[in-house]
């Protein structure tokens, strides 16, 4: 399927940080869910992209749709490596740049409660198997007219179709904080964070009790387009 949506267009939401106000985008809306940089570079820029279709919008949840085939922006070293090629001890610290990449595979559904300070991923294997959540610790998002922004935190968990978790991305959590990229405080915040978050896994609250692992995306939808100004900075950031 091949698309010409852009993402930001039909999306009057203004600047609401955690995304309490403003007008809710409709489903089927075309948005950028953003991740700004840790490493050293511009400060807080962009280095990865996705453009996304917005399933649901409200108040209480926001949730968007990455489907297969969908050019995103994704980190890379200098010479071009991807990153988890290179050594943890200099993964961070290494020279990086961006580049344009698809998304190939099944499409990720993302579940984000605009306060928490992560989100919900689902993954499926081919031919819509369920395969597991993905708990994914970062900023509460800051929303903007094209969509939202966060910083990733590196730590995150891995939830089981029987409900079984596992802690993700350890070392790369210790060596952000070895480096400085996270500080006392903020390491504190996100391990919190995570408890916080296994305390909703293990009590099977929202969203893991809500059937979205049975949800599928409209066929209608087109795959949104990257933009060329996809690193755009949102109005908020600049008045």
């Amino acid at each position: 399927m091949t698309g010409t949506s852009r993402p930001g267009t039909g999306a009057a939401d203004p600047a609401a940080p955690g995304g309490t106000q403003g007008t809710h985008w409709a489903p089927g809306t075309p948005v950028l869910w953003r991740y700004r940089d840790h490493a050293p570079g511009p400060a807080g820029a962009v280095h990865i992209a996705r453009p996304v279709t917005v399933v649901q919008d409200t108040d209480e949840l926001l949730a968007v749709w990455m489907a297969p085939g969908t050019e995103c922006v994704k980190p890379v070293l200098a010479d071009g490596t991807p990153v988890h090629r290179e050594p943890l001890a200099t993964r961070y610290t290494a020279p990086r740049t961006t580049e344009r990449a698809r998304w190939f595979g099944a499409g990720v559904l993302k579940l984000a409660r605009p306060a928490d300070p992560w989100s919900v991923w689902l993954f499926w294997d081919r031919g819509w198997v369920f395969k597991n959540w993905y708990v994914n610790l970062e900023e509460p998002r800051t929303r903007w007219s094209g969509g939202v922004d966060s910083v990733d935190h590196f730590l995150d968990i891995t939830v089981d179709p029987d409900r079984g978790w596992t802690w993700r991305d350890e070392d790369e959590f210790a060596q952000a904080r070895r480096i400085g990229l996270i500080g006392p405080e903020q390491a504190r915040r996100v391990e919190e964070a995570g408890r916080a978050a296994l305390e909703v896994v293990k009590a099977w609250g929202p969203p893991f009790c809500d059937g979205w692992e049975n949800w599928r995306p409209d066929p209608a939808w087109e795959v949104p387009v990257l933009p060329e100004d996809w690193d755009r900075t949102p109005a908020h950031m600049t008045s």
